[in-house]
């Protein structure tokens, strides 16, 4: 009887301790849970807080934001982003092939202050300025989609008309890169239109009219009348400071005549 007790009281401390440990792996009073999540189309199910090796987790500002100061690029990488689509100036979100980079901006695929929430607010400088450059993240969009439909929206907001399977591959690619993490809405979103891919390169849309300047607007063309010197369609910032009007920010009668490299809606600061 006696050596029943003593085996009855040992098995109890093991069932104890077993359980504190798993509270302890929760970080609070109740063991961790988790919802199956499918993925990859192959029916596998992971916890939610990884998909594709990204840890699921709620976007955090946890530093301050300055687009400027912490993610610089040069423009020549508008160079590299044309080489790297064989020497087109190409728009892969609509399919469209422009004439020169004056008509196009240089484009965040994993938005910068989407990136910053996601974990590079916490990173180094060094680490910021190596993402803002990153050809990897970067392609070419025309001043209407990036400006005033993507802007800072992550995937579970907007998705391009073209390139879907390359757009989301590339955010993944981008986030597991340095190391950001994701929220569940996007991740559902990009599983949803990545399990439908049969293949991630970008695709090159035949156009047999590659897209030309725009004629400026009726309501608008006062702006190149009081500011555009030399008649070219165009107003650059030597032409805006030469007028008072500089800085020019986006809800400016001029701003859509002018290059905003970085798609922050301020030129010529």
């Amino acid at each position: 009887m006696r050596y029943l007790l003593i085996l009855l009281f040992s098995l109890f401390i093991s069932v104890e301790i077993y359980s504190n440990e798993e509270i302890s792996r929760s970080g609070g009073g109740e063991p961790i849970s988790y919802r199956p999540y499918s993925v990859g189309g192959g029916g596998e199910e992971i916890p939610p807080k990884d998909w594709q090796g990204l840890m699921i987790a709620p976007e955090n500002r946890c530093s301050p934001y300055d687009k400027k100061k912490d993610y610089p690029y040069t423009q020549s990488v508008e160079q590299q982003i044309v080489a790297e689509m064989g020497g087109r100036i190409y728009g892969p979100y609509t399919g469209r092939t422009f004439t020169d980079t004056g008509q196009t901006d240089i484009e965040h695929i994993v938005a910068a202050s989407e990136a910053h929430d996601s974990g590079l607010c916490a990173a180094s400088a060094a680490t910021r300025k190596a993402f803002a450059q990153d050809t990897l993240n970067l392609t070419l969009a025309s001043p209407e989609v990036n400006r005033y439909q993507k802007r800072g929206k992550d995937a579970a907001e907007w998705l391009p008309d073209k390139n879907q399977c390359w757009f989301a591959d590339r955010i993944v690619q981008v986030r597991q890169k340095y190391h950001l993490t994701i929220d569940r809405q996007e991740a559902e979103m990009l599983e949803s239109v990545l399990s439908e891919c049969s293949s991630v390169e970008m695709v090159f849309y035949a156009d047999d009219a590659p897209v030309v300047a725009p004629e400026p607007a009726e309501d608008t063309v006062d702006a190149l009348l009081l500011w555009d010197d030399n008649g070219n369609g165009r107003i650059t910032c030597a032409e805006a400071k030469r007028h008072g009007i500089a800085p020019v920010p986006s809800d400016h009668p001029a701003y859509r005549y002018m290059r905003d490299g970085d798609g922050d809606g301020m030129v010529c600061e």
